[in-house]
């Protein structure tokens, strides 16, 4: 299963090892995630350098939160996971 989110023509990919249906994302619009006790959201932006992807989780309502950051550049991905068996969250940058 996994989730898929383009932007516009050149694509930003959230795929969650597990998920069964696709999502168009635009910049600033959100994507909820979940992690199986760790939820959260990702957003990204245009930026010089690259995409400019926020991703922010935390466990349950009363979970500290905690920001990961990173820009990706044509080609390049990050994988977000948790030590449970729920599944990890890759974000890739497909395009220019």
């Amino acid at each position: 299963m996994s989730v898929r989110s383009s932007l516009l023509a050149a694509a930003v990919t959230f795929a969650s090892l597990g998920a069964a249906h696709a999502n168009g994302l635009r910049p600033i619009e959100g994507l909820s995630i979940n992690l199986g006790d760790v939820s959260g959201v990702a957003y990204c932006t245009v930026e010089p350098d690259g995409f400019r992807v926020v991703t922010t989780l935390a466990q349950g309502a009363a979970g500290t939160p905690i920001r990961f950051v990173t820009v990706l550049a044509p080609g390049q991905r990050v994988v977000v996971s948790t030590p449970y068996q729920a599944p990890a969250l890759e974000i890739s940058r497909k395009g220019r």
